[in-house]
């Protein structure tokens, strides 16, 4: 998921995002522990994603607050 898709995105949109992205970050890194996965990198980029997401929301309530 891009940058400029994510800010696009409604708060609510953004909380729905980030609890799927780490759930899927959480299957994916136990299917990963029990049997490798064929790409691993699947893992940093969902990490990445929701790096994004929580960027997004924490600028958000910086622009509340300094309002």
């Amino acid at each position: 998921m891009k940058n400029n898709e994510i800010v696009e995105l409604s708060s609510k949109e953004l909380m729905a995002k980030l609890k799927d992205e780490k759930a899927r970050l959480a299957k994916m890194t136990f299917n990963h522990t029990v049997a490798p996965i064929e790409n691993p990198s699947q893992i940093k980029a969902t990490k990445v994603t929701i790096a994004r997401l929580l960027t997004e929301m924490r600028k958000r309530q910086l622009e509340v607050i300094n309002k």
